[in-house]
């Protein structure tokens, strides 16, 4: 896909999925969040100023102009911070990279795709209804199924990753870079053949 030259303030939007506090870092529902973390350090950028129910931070990538946002509104309203800076900028879905977990994957394999369903993720869900599309990039990183069948889906994903499974989650995080940057470049077909397993 190519993308003609804009002039607009942000080219991009590039959302970490997750839940905010302490008390959710590093749990398996926030490995969107660390992967858009993993983003802003390979940029240089803090996510530190509150704009659309999100903490934001604006990086340039080439010529293209990202804002990247981690939404404050808990994962499952995640679309209310995502619609809003979409309809601000005018930024079409296409437009709107999205990091989240998926618990179909293993854990640190990353899944680049164009567009889809949101897989039982319900950040992508409400990011779906609310934005009218689901036709927006997405890279989903793997956090592993639940380890019994009888335990609750929520309590695994709000488990944290083991000391192994972060330095899986890092690794994960530098394929996640490599991708996004690919993505804001045009050239997800090429993140996709690179990148996703």
């Amino acid at each position: 896909m190519f993308f003609k030259k804009k002039t607009g303030p942000v080219d991009f939007l590039a959302v970490g999925l997750g839940n905010p506090g302490k008390g959710y870092a590093n749990t398996r529902h926030n490995a969107g969040y660390i992967m858009l973390e993993a983003l802003a350090k390979d940029a240089g950028v803090e996510l530190t100023r509150a704009k659309f129910k999100s903490l934001t931070a604006e990086a340039k990538f080439g010529d293209t102009k990202v804002l990247l946002m981690f939404p404050q509104t808990y994962m499952n309203l995640s679309g209310q911070a995502v619609a809003e800076a979409a309809k601000f900028y005018k930024i079409p879905p296409e437009r709107i990279l999205v990091f989240s977990d998926d618990v179909s994957l293993p854990v640190g394999q990353v899944r680049v795709r164009r567009k889809g369903s949101d897989g039982g993720q319900k950040g992508l869900r409400n990011i779906t209804e609310l934005i009218g599309s689901s036709e927006f990039p997405r890279i989903r990183v793997g956090v592993g199924a639940k380890p019994h069948p009888e335990m609750e889906l929520a309590d695994w994903v709000l488990s944290r990753f083991s000391s192994d499974e972060l330095k899986q989650m890092n690794e994960a995080s530098e394929k996640a870079v490599g991708a996004a940057k690919l993505v804001f470049a045009g050239d997800i077909e090429k993140a996709m053949n690179l990148y996703s397993k």
